[in-house]
């Protein structure tokens, strides 16, 4: 069945660490647009969320850095991080084992993708989580891109793993949602924290939303990294569900720079039709 909802968001902990500390309306609005995200997947009736996240050393590490993994378990415990410091209380989050192993076998046929039977999310899935399904009751198959641990996964080939990720939800009957979650500029844990590139930020989302590969894939890690901070190679997350959308145009439902939350927090969708 063709994938029902595709879209990508910001995964930042301070979005929920720090919630208080954002200006209240620009707070107040972007857990809003979050809600309304998590209205959107609903209508949709999905059967399972691809949620599409960048590694941040709590599963895998450098003794061990898949470019691509997927999680095919039948349930996932998070976040990993302290509650009192994320403030998002852990709790087991359910699985769809079988319905993993089979799209990760259709992934397969054109990416090598790594897969785990245990997996402890991190803020990455946590916090988006935290507002689109806050009852926790939508089955989760996670999906990892290495954005941190050189050498990198290419642009390309996170292209190549969303083309492979529509793929397989378009042949199996269930209904599949995906959502790629990361940063754009921030330069986390670094003297630079809570510094936001906006203007680069915005002509990345411009090239997201016109779905435009070529320009999304222009960008080498160089570039990215000085006017991005080392957080921006998570446009992986959103260059691979640009590539699930299938050509689909996209739709940036809100974006502001939050200095407390160190990112512009991004809400986007991509038009596929459900």
């Amino acid at each position: 069945m063709p994938l029902v909802y595709c879209g990508a968001c910001s995964h930042a902990p301070g979005i929920t660490a720090r919630a208080e500390r954002a200006d209240t309306q620009t707070r107040q609005a972007l857990e809003s647009a979050f809600r309304r995200m998590g209205d959107d997947i609903r209508a949709t009736r999905p059967d399972a969320l691809v949620v599409i996240a960048a590694e941040h050393f709590a599963n895998f590490f450098m003794n061990n850095m898949p470019a691509f993994a997927m999680g095919m378990a039948d349930s996932y415990e998070g976040p990993i991080e302290d509650e009192a410091f994320l403030r998002i209380k852990r709790t087991t989050v359910p699985g769809n084992k079988a319905l993993s192993r089979r799209l990760i076998e259709k992934v397969m046929q054109t990416v090598d993708v790594a897969y785990a039977e245990e997996w402890k999310f991190d803020h990455g899935i946590s916090v988006p989580l935290h507002f689109l399904t806050p009852d926790y009751d939508l089955p989760i198959i996670p999906a990892n891109i290495n954005c941190q641990g050189p050498p990198l996964t290419p642009l390309a080939r996170a292209w190549a793993f969303g083309e492979a990720l529509r793929r397989a939800a378009d042949e199996v009957p269930e209904r599949i949602a995906l959502v790629g979650t990361g940063g754009i500029s921030h330069w986390p844990a670094t003297p630079d924290s809570g510094k936001i590139n906006e203007k680069w930020d915005r002509d990345f989302l411009a090239r997201w939303a016109a779905n435009d590969r070529d320009a999304m894939l222009s960008y080498s890690d160089a570039d990215t990294y000085r006017e991005a901070g080392q957080g921006g190679f998570e446009i992986r997350t959103f260059i691979a569900a640009a590539a699930a959308a299938k050509g689909a145009q996209g739709k940036i439902e809100f974006c502001e720079p939050v200095p407390i939350f160190a990112v512009s927090c991004t809400i986007a969708r991509m038009m596929v039709a459900a």
